[in-house]
Parts: structure tokens; sequence; C-alpha cells
């Protein structure tokens, strides 16, 4: 009990401790030491509050508007873009096999442009042509190296060939786009698209088969026997190759819904005519003195060039003979 005795000696001797009141809030000067942003009052440090005010992008939203811009009906020229490139960057491993850098550039120009003026099947049409001129341009490639007939860069081809095989549809998508004619001429336009790449791809096969597989080779001019891979010579068994693969990239297009089917007979015809003046051209005039600048990409754009034209032509022929 002495500690208790203690204690109360000390409370009866001293006098009581007067409280003290404490501020509500603190004075201004002392609030702004303590928060540097008054107008703040959950201060953070610049780096959590840069973090706090990003937000993050939508990205559903933006795949949601490009999938949007796609789709537009007609083709616009932004979603031609976008969907030649998307196609582009997935079937890269493909395309180089058959092009070379500058030569899928050229590509990307041409797959846009016709995506703009025919949508996606007349893509789709190219990419059938591309896609079967590559693969008859790989068969025996080193049979054809040896004989030194191959394309150059095994047969991946450069700007040169991808202007001289598609100057005649790019002239049609043209005239597609800006609406030359009217829509009279829209089908005509389409047809002579169709019939360029016909008649392209008659002539790559018949010329790679040709050169693989044909057991005589002579010039059309005088039916000389030469070489395979000469200028001007053609095979019949490069030539009955080159007739199936126009009948078959004709029939794609008109299961595609682009052309019907006298159209389709069109495009056959027009095809081995213009690669028959295409022999012609290559026989009589190709490295002869005078005609140095006539080289495979400047037949090549004569080649389509007549083809495109014939379709046309016949084409209108048989409107007017029916009206």
């Amino acid at each position: 009990m002495a500690w208790s005795s203690t204690l109360l000696h000390l409370h009866n001797n001293f006098p009581p401790v007067p409280s003290v009141q404490f501020p509500r809030s603190l004075p201004p000067k002392f609030r702004i030491l303590l928060n540097p942003n008054p107008t703040n009052p959950n201060p953070k440090t610049p780096k959590m509050q840069f973090l706090h005010r990003t937000q993050a992008v939508p990205v559903p939203g933006v795949v949601s508007r490009v999938m949007h811009i796609m789709q537009s009906s007609p083709p616009t020229w932004q979603s031609s873009l976008l969907s030649n490139l998307l196609i582009f960057v997935l079937g890269t491993p493909l395309l180089v096999t058959g092009l070379s850098l500058p030569g899928i550039c050229a590509a990307f120009l041409l797959g846009t442009l016709t995506w703009r003026a025919f949508g996606s099947p007349g893509f789709l049409l190219v990419a059938f042509y591309f896609v079967i001129g590559t693969a008859v341009t790989k068969v025996k490639i080193a049979q054809k190296e040896a004989q030194g007939v191959a394309e150059k860069r095994k047969g991946r081809r450069g700007p040169g060939s991808v202007i001289g095989s598609s100057a005649a549809g790019c002239v049609c998508a043209f005239l597609t786009i800006y609406g030359v004619g009217g829509e009279a001429f829209t089908r005509l336009w389409r047809l002579g698209f169709i019939a360029s790449f016909c008649t392209k791809l008659s002539d790559t096969v018949s010329s790679e088969i040709g050169k693989a597989y044909g057991k005589t080779t002579y010039l059309v001019t005088n039916f000389q026997i030469v070489p395979r891979g000469t200028e001007g010579a053609v095979s019949v068994e490069g030539t009955f190759a080159g007739l199936l693969a126009s009948i078959l990239l004709a029939s794609i297009g008109c299961l595609m819904g682009e052309i019907k089917v006298p159209e389709v007979v069109i495009c056959v015809i027009a095809s081995q005519i213009a690669n028959l003046g295409e022999s012609i051209i290559g026989a009589a005039f190709q490295g002869k003195k005078g005609f140095r600048w006539l080289n495979n990409d400047a037949v090549n754009i004569i080649n389509i060039s007549i083809g495109c034209i014939l379709a046309v032509v016949m084409q209108q022929i048989l409107q007017n003979w029916r009206m």
C-alpha cells in the first residue's frame, strides 16, 4: 500500500495540469508545408500521378473500327490499304518465295489498286495467278538453271516483272475506279482485267512447262527447231499447259461471279491469240538489232495489252451483234 499512499500524496500537493485544446485544422502556413499542392487533398509523387492518369487503350474498339473499315462496300482506298496490308503481312512467307523485296513493294501497290477497283474477288483472282505462276516457275528449277533458262534469283521476280505482268490490268482498274464510260463499260473493264491476267498466266505456264518438259521447241515464224528457252519458241507440252491455265483462271473468275460463261470463252480465246502474237514478236524482233529495248518486260506489256484489248473488243462486238 506504500505506492498508493505516495501517489495520493503527489496528487494532493501538485496543482492539476490545464487541458490543451488542439485546433481542428492547421494554420495555412503549416498546411502548405505538409502539402505542396493544396488543391490536391491526396498528393502523390509525379511518377505515381502519371501512372494514375494514364488510361488503357481500348483495343477492342480499335480492332472493331479497323474491321468495319476493311468491310466497306464498295471498297475505299482506306479499306483497300488495310485489307492489303493485313494479307501481305500474313502471306509474307509465300511472297518471299516468288518475289524480291522491290517486287513485293510493287505487288503491294498492285494489290491495293486491285482491291479498290474490284474488291476481294479481283484481289483473289490476282492471288491465284501469283500462286500458280510461282509454282510452275519452281518446276524443275535445278534443270532449268543447269541449262541456263531459269528465271533470275531462283524464280523470284522483281518490280519490272510485276509491272510488265499487270500494266493492262492496272489501266482497267483505274478506268473502273473513275467510272470511265459509265456503268455500261464497268463490265468491259472487269473483263479486260481478267483477260490480261489469263493471258499472262497462260504465257508463264506455257514457257515454264515448255522449258521443263518440252520435247521439241520451235519458232512459230519458220518452224525451225531451237533449244529450250529460246525467245519466241513454243512446244506442244507448254502450249497445252498454257491453254489449261487460262481456262482455269477464267473459270475461277466465273465462279466468283466476276464474269459469265461466254466471257470465260472470250478470255481463253483472247489469251491464246495474244500468246501467239507474243511468240511471233519474240522470234522476229526480240534481241535483234534495233530492238534492244524490247526486253521480256516490254514484251509482257505488249502481250497482256493484246489479250486485254481483244477481250474487250470481242465482247463489244458480241453485244452489238445481239442487239
